[in-house]
């Protein structure tokens, strides 16, 4: 053997020993290069998390913003309670025309991006909601010609024929130009726009952070997600307690030459200021899911090991509710069969329709409640909306916060099963209901109007059994369809200085004196004050004291309903077959939008309307907004028709207790015949089945009532 061949062997023996160095370096190399690939803090799930988070807080704060200006809009557009509530029902509306769209084919696109046009959708349903501010023109009030020096006005209120229909030195414009009678179809269009536009983003959005997050991490990212999402509506109520103290048409009028204040009953605030600052935070929220991936390395994963593009794909399109079923070892035919055979067994469950049944009532009292809520406070106790909405926003929905919070975590702490919840829930939810009793006893009475609450001797009436006039005022010409309110010096408020019998003002605008009206000096001979000035005549001391017992009740009820509302949530998830839960939360959303979310504001209007004393009338003649309701009347419709609504769904929750003892009153933990386990608790079944399920319904219903 040569030299030569000798070093050749050697050479080789040497690579051989080498190889397996060489080979492992590579392989540390590749468990060192991800590192740094990884996924960048911008762009991982915690990103995500703080996008959708922001876009959590627009989209209720968009929704208060809609709550908190249903009695300015009322005025605006001159519209009844039960028009006015049509048009809040246009987010339903828009919800369900692709609910079913977004639910099946949504993950099977890139969820970011979808999120986003949702977003921008939202924004533009918010931008159109505030068009009719700018084609409109300036807002005109009923209103007569005051003097704009201080001397006595030529002009007799009782002499001259007041039928004026719009506020002294604003451009008015005839009936030939009126446009308010269809400018709402914006707002409603608006708020269809914004129903479409919310409804990727929940599901997609819990489906996104589960499929990429830690299965430890998901329920503190949800969490996250609903803490941050309570700071919305108290936002935006605060806002809108801001924006109704500001005239309509700030910025473009004379204030000076406005005659009425925030307490009167024609002051509209600037509403669709709100809906702008709405518009742009829906829009900033659109932003960063423009630039988020479609799928993620899962938190916690290796990430050296490589995925196909149809296994990402696989990973990034499987929804929760899919990962449910696939643990139960449920095949999906995607046939229509299999579908109507999952729906009877559904509705052939109990157990879940009682409870539906139960729930559909109890939320139609719920929507209709929060609905009108700031318009009762205004005309029961004679509040501002400001006032109103910030009651709201400091007072009520903090404590819902926090009763959530702690319903949750009375759950967690004694891991209530689904009968002691059940228990929890109705017991809960009933003490509210019989606190809030005491509300159809603690109102104030009907103000002292004369000729439509009190005669014009100040004696209490029946309605409609007086005529607006009197022999005091029949020598005026006054207009039965005017209301500009009047407060004499004997306590009792007159629709107008006409009907007041006033025959001379003085002073200026606001400040505006009337003199000699013979009505208000007919009460009581023995006075010589026959004045009357500007705005109807402020409520007793006792009606404000019944105020602040009002809010003490509210607070209280809200506290209790509250605190049984997280775990009447989990109880829908867990008296279901554990392979019918995403159908069977589906169909829950879609029953309640469909018979609660939409019609319960409707039909609500519409019984307070028919307590209405005094409508509005436009220049054409047609019917306006109302200015005066019977107080007592209001409250015992109001409040009537909530307990009406409420009473039977606590019956049916006797019913499902009932069903519940018997389906799970036994001790051992075998699984039933129809799939579903026996005493486990409520929040470890949640944790189970996924964090999706335990999330859609709570935002559904907070996105339906907010």
């Amino acid at each position: 053997m040569t030299r030569m061949d000798t070093d050749a062997e050697n050479v080789s023996e040497s690579g051989l020993k080498l190889e397996p160095v060489i080979q492992a370096l590579k392989e540390e190399a590749k468990k060192e290069l991800p590192s740094k690939t990884k996924t960048s803090c911008c762009t991982g799930i915690k990103a995500f998390l703080a996008a959708l988070s922001f876009t959590y807080f627009s989209k209720v704060f968009t929704g208060a913003i809609m709550k908190s200006s249903i009695t300015q809009m009322e005025r605006r557009f001159g519209m009844s309670s039960t028009a006015v509530g049509f048009i809040d029902g246009g987010f339903e509306m828009g919800n369900l025309l692709v609910i079913a769209f977004v639910s099946y084919f949504g993950a099977k696109f890139h969820r970011p991006r979808i999120i986003a046009l949702g977003c921008f959708l939202m924004s533009l349903g918010s931008l159109l909601a505030t068009v009719p501010h700018f084609i409109m023109g300036y807002y005109k009030y009923e209103t007569i010609s005051l003097p704009s020096d201080n001397a006595t006005s030529s002009i007799s209120p009782c002499s001259v024929n007041q039928m004026v229909v719009e506020s002294e030195g604003i451009p008015g414009s005839g009936c030939a130009k009126e446009t308010s009678s269809y400018a709402w179809i914006f707002v409603w269009f608006g708020n269809l726009l914004r129903g479409i536009g919310e409804t990727p983003i929940t599901p997609l959005g819990i489906s996104y952070i589960d499929d990429f997050s830690k299965e430890e991490d998901a329920p503190f990212y949800i969490g996250c997600l609903h803490t941050i999402a309570m700071i919305g509506p108290m936002a935006g109520f605060l806002l809108g307690s801001v924006l109704a103290k500001m005239y309509v048409d700030i910025g473009f009028v004379d204030l000076g030459t406005i005659t009425i204040t925030p307490m009167d009953s024609r002051w509209v605030g600037a509403w669709w200021l709100g809906f702008l600052a709405a518009a742009i935070f829906n829009f900033i929220s659109a932003i960063p899911f423009c630039f988020l991936p479609k799928s993620l390395n899962k938190e916690g994963e290796n990430p050296s090991v490589q995925k196909t593009p149809d296994t990402v794909k696989t990973d990034g399109d499987e929804s929760q509710a899919q990962k449910s079923e696939n643990k139960q070892g449920v095949r999906r035919t995607g046939t229509f069969k299999d579908f109507f055979h999952s729906l009877k067994r559904v509705f052939s469950n109990p157990m879940y329709v009682v409870l539906l049944c139960g729930t559909v009532l109890q939320f139609s009292s719920f929507i209709g409640y929060l609905t009108y809520n700031p318009k009762y406070i205004e005309q029961q106790y004679k509040r501002s909306a400001s006032s109103a909405n910030f009651v709201t926003a400091v007072a009520v929905i903090p404590v819902v916060s926090f009763g959530m919070f702690m319903g949750g975590l009375i759950m967690r702490r004694y891991k209530l099963d689904i009968i002691s919840a059940t228990k929890m829930a109705f017991t809960l939810q009933f003490v509210s209901f019989i606190i809030q009793f005491s509300n159809l006893a603690l109102g104030c009475e009907n103000r002292a109007v004369a000729g439509l609450t009190v005669s014009y001797d100040g004696q209490p009436v029946a309605r409609d059994t007086i005529p607006l006039s009197s022999p005091c005022n029949y020598n005026c010409t006054c207009s039965a369809h005017q209301w500009d309110p009047v407060c004499g010096a004997n306590g009792i408020t007159y629709v107008s200085a006409c009907f007041a019998g006033c025959k001379d003002v003085t002073g200026t605008k606001k400040d505006s004196v009337f003199q000699n009206c013979s009505c208000v000096g007919n009460v009581d001979s023995a006075t010589s004050n026959s004045t009357a000035v500007l705005g109807e005549c402020p409520r007793s001391d006792k009606c404000g004291r019944r105020f602040y017992y009002f809010i003490a009740i509210k607070v209280i009820s809200s506290l209790f309903y509250s605190l049984g509302s997280t775990p009447s949530y989990m109880i829908m998830i867990r008296c279901i077959q554990p392979e019918l839960k995403s159908l069977a939360v589906g169909l829950y959303m879609l029953v309640l939008r469909t018979l609660a979310g939409i019609p319960a504001a409707v039909y609500f209007g519409a019984l307070i309307d028919r307590t209405c004393l005094k409508w509005a009338s436009s220049s054409c003649g047609r019917q306006g907004a109302c200015r005066l309701y019977e107080a007592t009347a209001y409250r015992h419709s109001y409040f009537g028709l909530m307990f009406g609504l409420r009473g039977p769904s606590y019956l049916l929750g006797l019913v499902f207790f009932f069903l519940v003892k018997k389906h799970f009153g036994g001790k051992d933990t075998k699984p039933t015949d129809n799939g579903i386990k026996e005493s486990v608790p409520l929040n470890e079944e949640a944790k189970s089945n996924g964090n999706e399920l335990l999330a859609c319904p709570s935002d559904g219903i907070k996105d339906t009532a907010i």
